[in-house]
């Protein structure tokens, strides 16, 4: 099954795609599509089995926490430098989070069965996916310990500085959106998120953050994302979201 040179591309705008080996991106280009992922799809639910593997190019992937009280806790985000459900998938495991779309954007699919066969004939790619999903695990640990025990303010700061990292520094979201993923009051962020302004840190408008001072935002955060982002350079070589690293076609 042959693909044209702008389809090529377009897939290795993931940057973990964009990375893997020719021979190994080879045995997955004939299962890859590309596809629209729409804000608040939901992609899979707890205790569900795992049908389709996401690659995203642009938007957001959340991993959720569903409360009985009907909130839901970010757990990690997945964008364009990783994979949701990959992890899963090989290690044939059911969903233990709510997956949605967060942001909209697009990305490449593929089947779970594809996926696991084709981990069985080049085993690199099973590999390089389970490093992404030692990665994730990190990254939700991470997130658990900073929810624990760091202010909301620090906290708010070290999540847009993830969504800035995958989306850069427009960010479309809501202060209810942004309380229900840090699982704070909507006063807690309205309030942060002036002070903020104040400082020239950020600019708010309604469903709207665009990010002015990303490096003053990074003084304001606590330690988590700086943690969380050594170890995917430690296990790539490569700053999450980086796209120095995507590959062309020749």
């Amino acid at each position: 099954m042959s693909q044209s040179r702008t389809n090529l591309s377009s897939h290795f705008q993931n940057q973990l795609l964009a990375m893997l080996p020719s021979e190994d991106f080879d045995q997955l280009l004939p299962h890859l599509t590309v596809v629209e992922l729409v804000h608040g799809k939901l992609l899979a639910e707890p205790r569900q089995m795992i049908e389709r593997v996401f690659f995203p190019h642009a938007g957001i992937i959340s991993y959720v926490v569903p409360l009985s009280d009907g909130a839901a806790i970010e757990t990690g985000m997945v964008g364009r430098d990783g994979v949701a459900g990959a992890g899963e998938v090989l290690d044939g495991k059911l969903s233990i989070n709510r997956v949605m779309v967060q942001v909209p954007g697009v990305g490449s699919v593929m089947n779970a069965d594809q996926l696991r066969a084709a981990a069985e004939a080049r085993p690199n790619i099973r590999r390089y996916l389970h490093k992404y999903a030692q990665y994730f695990l990190g990254q939700a640990q991470q997130t658990a310990a900073c929810n624990a025990t760091h202010p909301i303010s620090v906290r708010m700061c070290r999540w847009l500085l993830r969504m800035h990292e995958l989306v850069g520094p427009q960010l479309p979201i809501t202060q209810e959106f942004l309380a229900q993923m840090l699982g704070v009051t909507r006063s807690s962020v309205s309030g942060i998120a002036s002070g903020l302004q104040e400082r020239g840190l950020i600019k708010y408008r309604r469903g709207h953050v665009t990010i002015l001072k990303l490096e003053e935002l990074h003084e304001a955060a606590c330690e988590c994302h700086g943690v969380v982002r050594s170890q995917y350079v430690e296990m790539f070589g490569v700053p999450p979201g980086d796209n120095t690293s995507i590959r062309l076609v020749k």
